[in-house]
């Protein structure tokens, strides 16, 4: 019997393929002395409390807001960053376990702020901005915060409020724990027969395996530890939309949609719309689905053979270096600026590249105004993973613009416009690569992975969106939602989506279980929205049109200094009409047809 592959320990990977984390903190011990000196420093915020009566105490309450707020977002990167390297790692959990709850306790010093201002007699604050000339900046902050008056409660509700936000997070916390700490997967056989244990890091690989038994038997054994979870996972999850809801109703806002979407402007139409939009079109995926089955010769598709390339090719093994030259020119459209940022994140340790024990799976870009917008990944090796770096690199380019050009106040961009700088990133690989590609079957392979880009980021996100919207407006009417409620839903939703050919196999029904993002609350639908804004960029990026690389800077630089629908509108693209999705679907038809006229 073959010896399993194992995943190697974190202290097996080689220095150079982890990101720097020591430019952040040099030692646990420096992290210590920070958060005292956080703990020292922060409760002067309170002393402002009262006092927010003249134009120079609200600046001077703004500038030492600034100065917290950037300490505490470096010592919690740092420690969500440590604990995300490996989650069974007490020290670094201890360091996380600290800063989270300090982070709701310290909210609760700022929570006066917003009742004062809104306290003020009319035109106060566009008083202030007159007299003292260092407000004016503030002025897109402050007048959101005055837009936003019938939602924001007294100084004591918003400190209760306040101090009870990492209590309201435990159904997140408690989810990515049971999902990346303590669930484990058992050994599989991979294509060559050996024993490999099956993690959420490898799996990708394993449904994509031109081997059927190979990506069923990674299908049936992934769901099936999650189906043994589902009464938890289900409590958990009805918890955490409970929690949303608790908050809308409090904020007196009309449902937790609404709560979601109103802050930053986006109306609720967007929403509706694009599930609207995709049901309309639902056809398209169904017509996929059968061309799917036809192209891989099955008598029957089950949702296993989803991941699985439609034309046979041999699987190309790509190193990291070799991804990084792939992706540097997939990106030569955007220019020499652009593409010096990427090396220089490259170079100075942005990245944590391999899968390691214990490392939260998946990847992500996150960082603070004060550090690298750091980027952790599970490298793997296939082309996906390629795409996966160019994704999250764009996210933390578009964190390095925004920082560089924004002050610290509107420095953080919206979650409406967080996935329109990764997928404009994965839309100019994929088109580059079947550009340049000549051999007809890696062509058709590569018209195939932008087909399951679309279907992945806009189909697949809208069901989750729907499956969101669904449970959110159950829980609001008082109905209970129980595991079987939840599978009940999610089953219905993918034979809707995915057609008559499809067989929906009964281990999907728990899906919802596995996915992080329901714990962010309506955070789904805007990877569908932002790839629909990123088509729109890359096809005037693609076609060269006249100052399209500028405009596109120019959302980039934004950062969050307007609402996202306007800043977006700046840059040409308008997402409250339903034209973007419609043309990102016209896309997934196009090729489509290219794929029946290959073949």
């Amino acid at each position: 019997m073959n010896e399993a592959k194992m995943v190697k320990k974190r202290e097996e990977i080689q220095q150079e393929d982890k990101w720097k984390i020591e430019s952040v903190y040099d030692s646990v011990d420096s992290w210590e002395s920070g958060f005292k000196e956080l703990k020292k420093k922060a409760p002067v915020l309170k002393e402002f409390e009262g006092k927010l009566n003249s134009g120079r105490e609200v600046l001077a309450f703004l500038q030492l807001n600034e100065e917290v707020s950037r300490k505490a977002e470096k010592l919690m990167v740092y420690a969500h960053l440590r604990a995300d390297e490996d989650t069974s790692n007490p020290q670094f959990q201890t360091l996380r376990n600290k800063i989270d709850p300090y982070l709701a306790e310290l909210a609760s010093y700022t929570a006066f702020f917003e009742p004062e201002i809104l306290s003020l007699p009319e035109g106060s604050v566009e008083k202030m901005m007159q007299e003292v000339s260092e407000l004016k900046m503030y002025d897109f902050f402050l007048n959101n915060i005055l837009k936003e008056k019938p939602h924001i409660l007294s100084k004591q509700v918003e400190e209760l409020m306040a101090s009870v936000s990492d209590c309201l997070d435990a159904p997140s916390n408690i989810h990515s724990m049971l999902t990346n700490a303590d669930m484990k997967f058992p050994v599989i056989k991979d294509e060559k027969g050996n024993d490999v244990e099956l993690t959420e890091g490898n799996y990708s690989s394993f449904i994509r395996s031109k081997n059927r038994k190979v990506r069923e038997t990674a299908f049936k054994a992934l769901f099936g530890e999650y189906k043994k979870l589902e009464n938890t996972l289900a409590s958990s999850l009805t918890s955490s939309v409970k929690n949303f809801i608790f908050n809308s109703k409090t904020r007196k806002y009309t449902s937790a949609l609404e709560a979601s979407l109103k802050p930053n402007n986006i109306p609720l139409e967007v929403y509706y719309n694009s599930i609207d939009t995709i049901n309309k079109n639902i056809k398209s995926l169904h017509k996929y689905v059968a061309l799917k089955k036809k192209l891989l010769g099955l008598d029957d598709i089950h949702m296993y053979d989803l991941y699985v390339p439609v034309v046979d090719v041999e699987k190309d093994h790509i190193e990291f270096e070799k991804a990084i030259e792939i992706v540097t020119e997939g990106l030569n459209l955007l220019g020499d600026e652009y593409l010096d940022i990427f090396k220089e994140g490259i170079e100075s340790g942005w990245i944590d590249i391999y899968e390691n024990k214990g490392k939260r799976g998946g990847a992500y870009s996150w960082g603070s105004y004060d550090t690298m917008p750091y980027v952790l990944l599970n490298y793997n090796f296939d082309l996906n993973d390629v795409s996966t770096l160019a994704h999250e690199m764009g996210h933390s380019i578009h964190s390095y613009y925004s920082i560089k050009e924004q002050p610290y106040i509107y420095s953080h961009y919206t979650l409406f416009c967080a996935e329109v700088a990764s997928t404009t990133n994965e839309i100019l690989l994929i088109h580059h690569l079947i550009s340049k590609e000549e051999d007809k079957q890696k062509k058709l392979y590569l018209i195939n992975q932008e087909l399951e880009q679309i279907r992945t980021t806009v189909f697949r996100q809208l069901m989750f969106a729907e499956f969101e919207l669904k449970t959110h407006e159950s829980l609001e009417k008082g109905e209970p939602l129980t595991p079987k409620d939840l599978n009940q839903i999610w089953h219905d939703l993918n034979v809707k989506y995915f057609g008559e050919e499809m067989i929906v196999d009964e281990e999907v029904d728990s899906e919802w279980a596995r996915i992080p993002h329901f714990y962010r609350d309506f955070y789904v639908y805007q990877y569908a929205t932002g790839y629909a804004a990123a088509s729109a960029f890359a096809k005037s990026i693609m076609e060269q049109e006249e100052k399209a690389v500028e405009k596109y800077k120019g959302f980039l630089k934004a950062g969050g200094a307007d609402y996202p629908v306007n800043i977006l509108k700046k840059a040409g693209v308008d997402m409250t009409t339903s034209k973007p999705l419609e043309a990102t679907i016209e896309r997934f038809n196009e090729l489509l047809d290219m794929l029946e006229k290959l073949i």
